[in-house]
């Protein structure tokens, strides 16, 4: 849950820390008084996108920052450590985002640097936000399908469709690839063979190619070579070289011995190190012969090394790129040979896999078949106390003339709300009102399995209002017993339903516009003030006493 978010030189907001509680938080206000502040600071940190006009007015830099807290951290920390974040300590959660005027952005995550996709991967973890135009997603045929399989709680049955369509898809890819394909001309066949017996020829290995390219740096400089391991051996065990010289100094360190038995020792050193050098001359006058290559052997090497530059540059940059440009080649040299039966083998593989993903579609339709009711009767039952004492509610799957990404059916929502009306496609029939209570009805339902601990609602309750409201609040309150909720309202009816209450404010009485927020659940008077006004009049008694009895004891 999120406990603390601190906020500074946001918009008109100069700064402020708010502490949050579990369960529903309602946060109200005037129009135009800076509710949509606050709902900017967690989308900022959530990982949406920012201008620079949101810094305030004057000031250098724009910040949010924010605690949250999980009871299990397994799922946040496996995300962490995926993403190269440290991890939650005692399962906490810290980020924080500046986004200053003149430099670059920065996002920290529990003390480490992080990108914003990073912070965007994590936010779609944690929070959840459904505004005014939420209900009208709920029109939308991939919205109706992603509630339905949220319901239905069978994701390895989504997951096995959507492997298998994706094979199916590549099958025909491939056999679609092939028959338009027409048959090589002789040209082109000898072509390919010739290419193919070149890249054959230079043994595409990591290793022989780098052997490759050490041999020809060796031919290109082999003079130079030749001349530096021959100065160095003529230097070691030359007639004038160091080998020659250590050999007084061997007979001197052996009369040293004779003469103090403590320096033998250092005699043997000496020794071994005459026949170090000894063998280093050896091997540098050896390695100057190898570089001597003969003039078929030059030949060869830069006739194989100016074919790998000539094919490196053409089908790729490195090894890999060229060895599979050549697989390539072979592969359609192969298929020259029996283009029809190809095309037979490549149709079966396509029909093979189009009968699994079919399969797999089928399951997949049934485990929907069963949630469609199950949901239509849990939403069904929701949706009365909403006003909607007569409504019905189903689901409807239908067949699509061929399988898709989503499998073999779409997913149309029904509604009636009247009696006596037959139910038809939400798109056909709701209201905007009547699609925000739709779609709450169903959140209501869905709430147990959505994983998300904190879920924002911005205004979701407007063009409903009276009792209406009052359900709406019971509504949101249902959802907080598993979730934190922030709501954003105009309705007191809701906002009295709360648990904790947040007021925003703004004062243009001085130079400068200024937001405030302000936390008034501790302080009983100050929140049916507040509901007094959002029931028209904060000064009126009738209004005090109904927001009083709005709020209870």
């Amino acid at each position: 849950m999120l406990q603390t978010l601190r906020i500074r030189n946001l918009a008109l907001l100069e700064e402020v820390t708010l502490d949050f509680e579990a369960g529903f938080t309602s946060v109200t206000g005037e129009t135009g008084a800076g509710k949509s502040i606050l709902l900017g600071a967690l989308g900022l940190l959530a990982g949406e996108r920012a201008d620079k006009a949101v810094i305030r007015q004057g000031e250098a830099a724009a910040e949010v920052e924010a605690s949250l807290h999980f009871s299990d951290a397994t799922a946040i920390d496996a995300e962490l450590e995926a993403l190269g974040l440290p991890l939650c300590e005692e399962g906490v959660l810290i980020l924080k985002r500046s986004l200053p005027r003149e430099k670059a952005p920065k996002i920290t995550v529990n003390g480490g640097l992080a990108t914003l996709a990073s912070l965007q991967r994590l936010g779609s973890k944690w929070i959840d936000f459904h505004g005014p135009s939420e209900p009208r997603r709920l029109l939308k045929e991939e919205c109706q399908l992603e509630l339905l399989d949220l319901f239905g709680r069978a994701p390895e049955l989504g997951a096995a469709y959507a492997a298998s369509y994706r094979v199916w898809r590549e099958r025909v890819a491939d056999l679609n690839r092939l028959a338009q394909e027409t048959k090589l001309a002789p040209d082109q066949i000898e072509y390919l063979q010739n290419q193919v017996a070149k890249l054959d020829a230079l043994d595409l290995s990591a290793e022989a190619i780098e052997v490759l390219e050490r041999d020809f740096q060796r031919l290109a400089r082999s003079q130079e070579l030749a001349e530096l391991a021959g100065g160095l051996a003529g230097g070691l065990t030359g007639e004038d070289g160091l080998q020659g010289r250590l050999a007084e100094l061997l007979r001197q360190a052996r009369q040293l011995e004779s003469i103090d038995s403590a320096s033998r020792p250092l005699a043997a050193r000496l020794a071994s190190a005459a026949v170090e050098l000894n063998e280093l001359g050896a091997e540098f006058s050896a390695l100057g012969q190898q570089v001597q290559f003969d003039p078929e052997q030059a030949e060869d090497l830069s006739a194989r090394m100016n074919t790998w530059l000539e094919v490196k540059r053409r089908l790729g940059g490195d090894v890999a790129a060229v060895a599979r440009a050549r697989d390539d080649m072979r592969r359609r040299l192969a298929e020259q040979g029996d283009i029809e039966g190809a095309l037979a083998r490549a149709e079966k593989s396509a029909q093979d896999a189009l009968r699994q993903a079919r399969k797999d579609a089928q399951a997949l339709r049934s485990a929907r078949e069963k949630a469609a009711r199950e949901l239509a009767k849990l939403a069904a039952k929701s949706i009365v106390p909403l006003g909607f004492k007569k409504a019905e509610f189903s689901v409807r799957l239908s067949d699509l003339p061929e399988l898709g990404p989503g499998g073999d059916c779409r997913v149309e929502f029904l509604f009636s709300p009247n009696v006596g009306e037959a139910p038809l496609p939400l798109s056909r029939i709701a209201s905007s009102g009547e699609l925000a209570r739709v779609m709450l009805a169903l959140k209501t339902v869905l709430a147990d399995l959505d994983a998300v601990p904190v879920l924002v609602f911005d205004e979701v309750d407007a063009n409903v209002g009276g009792e209406i409201g009052r359900i709406v609040g019971e509504k949101m309150a249902a959802i907080a017993r598993r979730h934190q909720v922030l709501c954003v309202t105009h309705l007191p009816q809701v906002a009295a339903q709360a648990r904790s209450h947040f007021v925003v404010t703004k004062d243009q009485s001085g130079d400068r516009a200024q937001v405030s927020i302000e936390a008034i659940h501790g302080a009983r008077k100050a929140r049916i003030a507040e509901l007094a006004r959002m029931l028209g009049d904060r000064n009126a008694k009738s209004a005090l006493a109904h927001a009083a009895e709005l709020l209870g004891k």
